[in-house]
């Protein structure tokens, strides 16, 4: 029953979410998913340590299949997003941690940068709004 509740909490919260708070989920599910794949290759669970990469690697799918190329700035994460793509590969099928480490710090610092973007952006609209 907890369980439901909380699905239905997670639905509700993805369903009412703007574009920029949808990314930052993105981000945070990528995150976990890495750290999950990287305990999982250490405790020698392979099938779960795949399934978590292929989790992560769908969610930079997105976030590259989103990408608005009307910025400048799509042209410049876009390489990294390919990057980061390649890095997950490569420690899945090696078997190794230093790539999926490496992912996760870009991944998280690129959360961050968001989470600091939509603070502002919230910041500047009550500004506005209480100067209306």
């Amino acid at each position: 029953m907890a369980q439901n509740k909380y699905q239905t909490y997670q639905e509700n919260a993805v369903n009412t979410a703007s574009g920029g708070e949808l990314t930052l989920m993105l981000y945070n599910g990528c995150i976990k998913f890495i750290k999950q794949a990287m305990k999982d290759m250490n405790e020698k669970r392979f099938e779960a340590k795949n399934t978590n990469i292929q989790k992560a690697q769908n969610i930079i799918q997105e976030l590259m299949v989103t990408l608005d190329p009307s910025y400048e700035i799509s042209s410049q994460l876009l390489p990294l997003y390919d990057y980061m793509q390649f890095q997950l590969k490569e420690g899945n099928v090696k078997n190794e941690v230093a790539p999926l480490e490496e992912v996760l710090g870009l991944v998280t610092e690129f959360r961050d940068t968001w989470k600091e973007v939509i603070l502002k952006t919230r910041q500047k609209q009550y500004a506005q709004g209480a100067s209306v």
